[in-house]
């Protein structure tokens, strides 16, 4: 059976505890300590969640080209997807973890683009920061596109059409990492202060 199927199959027979938006559903997850299955479904992809106790512990993405497990699904969270929350048996889940977990957690901060300042530190400025993909010249749509700081990801997003992504966040440096549809991941550097706003970055 296809892991789209199984998917399918568990979720028809569970009930639904509700319907969140992405920050929503680890909050209220975390909050009620719960364990299920989370799904987006927009027609053309699929997000699920495998949730244990209140943690993401698991993640597929399936779309036309195929099947994304962990870190890998993750990083095609955009924040804005809306989740239907299923509670399923434990042992079920942590099956289907086994999988599909997620080791790299910094992942769920792609939620929040923009780092809060802290209290009595001076703000080091902040401004739109501009990235365009490219591979041989040519701008890359559809390529996925993370930003960290200090290895937590402050931004995440999908290029659009001319290959390019925003993101609102403070002068700093980052590492930029590059996800396309095949799932290989590149990561680029840049410094964004206020002469350096948009960069052309190489596949």
């Amino acid at each position: 059976m296809k892991i789209q199927e199984m998917l399918r199959t568990i979720l028809t027979s569970s009930p639904v505890c509700g319907k969140y938006l992405t920050p929503d559903l680890f909050r209220q997850a975390k909050a009620d300590s719960r364990t299920g299955i989370a799904i987006s479904d927009d027609g053309e992809r699929q997000l699920y969640l495998a949730i244990v106790n209140g943690e993401t512990e698991g993640a597929i993405f399936i779309d036309e080209k195929g099947e994304l497990f962990g870190d890998k699904a993750v990083m095609h969270i955009t924040g804005r997807e809306t989740f239907s929350l299923h509670e399923v048996q434990k042992d079920i889940v942590d099956t289907l973890v086994m999988g599909c977990r997620v080791f790299d957690k910094s992942h769920f901060r792609t939620t929040t683009t923009v780092d809060l300042p802290e209290f009595g530190k001076k703000s080091s400025g902040m401004g739109n920061l501009t990235l365009t993909v490219s591979q041989n010249q040519q701008p890359q749509n559809g390529i996925r596109v993370s930003i960290r700081k200090e290895n937590k990801i402050v931004g995440s997003d999908i290029t659009t059409n001319d290959g390019s992504v925003s993101f609102r966040v403070e002068h700093a440096t980052y590492d930029c990492v590059l996800q396309d549809r095949g799932g290989m991941i590149t990561t680029r550097r840049v410094t964004f202060t206020d002469q350096n706003q948009k960069f052309i970055l190489e596949l």
